[in-house]
């Protein structure tokens, strides 16, 4: 049976998180294919919450945040322990990407990588750990045996500054419910009773939430119901500050119920998914399964995991202007196409088995992958005759 570690996840069982629930499904797929140990955060877990075991897998608990600065030294803690007692490295993210040239150099583990999407853009950093995160990256890239992205955006980008055919393995939805309304639940949210838009999300400026929150300002009429971790910064304690007075918004704090929160979600009248950066965001796809008309962000990651289908919106008043113009006809039909996107596309069966196959093909004479883009072998003279010598860095011409 082949060791596996994983690493760079908050923990199982999962709460908030793409890579916590893709963690926590991909154990209950792999139902013991492999001895599994997976790294947890203390901080995200009380004491009385820190089993041994979890569905066969090892828990080892450690002193730091899974997220954040204190994520790089998660990582590299993470990974320097998991050399002692794993055949392969799942790691998810690219925090702990700098030290994998010593991993490879000095042992012959097999290090499987999740780039995850594009942590160094995040405007939240500064400019000198976006620097140190997209060195990171390019390290997670070239040393690690096979190298994921969840995203098709996501995957061009590898291609293109990489030169790396990464293997395109998304999120799966279909653990969520629908759970009926209830006179009890009504009593707890009143706003079951009515139409609502809704959204979950962690409270960060890249999620757009201020933007949502601004547009629902202007429309009155409209109810809007948002969960998140308001109290976690001053950007979530400023929003909740200004907005819970507003009559037609509802601002909860997070909810780890999975049941509950599928309850807010299932029966809302549209979702509004903010997030900017990354690759393949799991509330996305949740929304996309439980069948939700979805009006998002209109970046290139959104586009390509909701097929270009779906509604998009480029600011508050776009936004604002989306939802006035809207018929419920319109919804309805859009709402079909997520279902069937997602059903096609998102769940975990398929998602777990994609990761087993290429765990397995690290034991069957893999070799990674290389591309390069055509057009950077011609000669430069030629290009110029041709006048798109700019064609030549096709990085610059594409990645922007």
């Amino acid at each position: 049976m082949k060791k596996v570690a994983i690493i760079g996840t908050a923990g199982v069982p999962a709460r908030y998180g793409g890579f916590e629930t893709l963690v926590h499904h991909l154990i209950t797929e792999w139902k013991g294919q492999y001895d599994v140990t997976i790294y947890c955060s203390k901080t995200y877990y009380k004491k009385h919450e820190r089993p041994a075991q979890w569905k066969g897998a090892k828990l080892v608990y450690l002193p730091f945040n899974a997220n954040g600065i204190q994520s790089i030294i998660y990582d590299i803690v993470s990974i320097f322990h998991a050399l002692f007692i794993a055949d392969t490295l799942l790691v998810l993210g690219v925090s702990g990407g700098i030290v994998l040239p010593f991993v490879k150099f000095f042992t012959r583990k097999k290090i499987i990588v999740n780039i995850d999407g594009l942590e160094w853009r995040r405007p939240k950093w500064n400019k000198w750990v976006q620097k140190f995160l997209k060195f990171s990256e390019f390290l997670a890239v070239k040393f690690s045996d096979i190298d994921i992205t969840d995203n098709a955006a996501l995957k061009k980008y590898t291609a293109i500054n990489y030169g790396t055919l990464s293997y395109l393995v998304a999120y799966g939805a279909d653990h969520v419910e629908k759970p009926s309304i209830t006179p009890q639940s009504i009593t707890k949210y009143s706003f079951l009773s009515r139409r609502y838009a809704f959204k979950v999300c962690r409270i960060e400026p890249e999620n757009n939430v201020h933007t949502i929150l601004e547009a629902f300002d202007q429309l009155p009429d409209e109810h809007l119901v948002v969960v998140g971790n308001w109290n976690n910064s001053d950007y979530g304690r400023d929003l909740k500050q200004k907005f819970a007075p507003k009559h037609n918004i509802t601002i909860l704090d997070p909810i780890y119920n999975q049941t509950e929160l599928d309850l807010l979600r299932a029966n809302c009248g549209m979702y509004i998914h903010g997030h900017s950066a990354g690759g393949t965001n799991p509330s996305l796809v949740e929304a996309m399964y439980l069948g939700l008309p979805i009006i998002a962000c209109d970046v290139v990651y959104n586009r390509a995991t909701m097929f270009g289908k779906g509604m998009y919106f480029k600011n508050t008043d776009h936004l604002a202007d989306l939802i006035k113009k809207i018929s419920r006809k319109e919804l309805r039909e859009h709402a079909a196409e997520m279902a069937e996107i997602a059903q096609q596309n998102y769940t975990w069966g398929v998602i777990a088995e994609r990761y087993h196959t290429l765990i397995m093909s690290l034991y069957n004479n893999y070799k990674k992958v290389k591309v390069n883009s055509e057009l950077s072998k011609l000669p430069v003279d030629l290009l110029r005759k041709m006048n798109i010598q700019h064609l030549k860095n096709t990085r610059k011409f594409y990645n922007h």
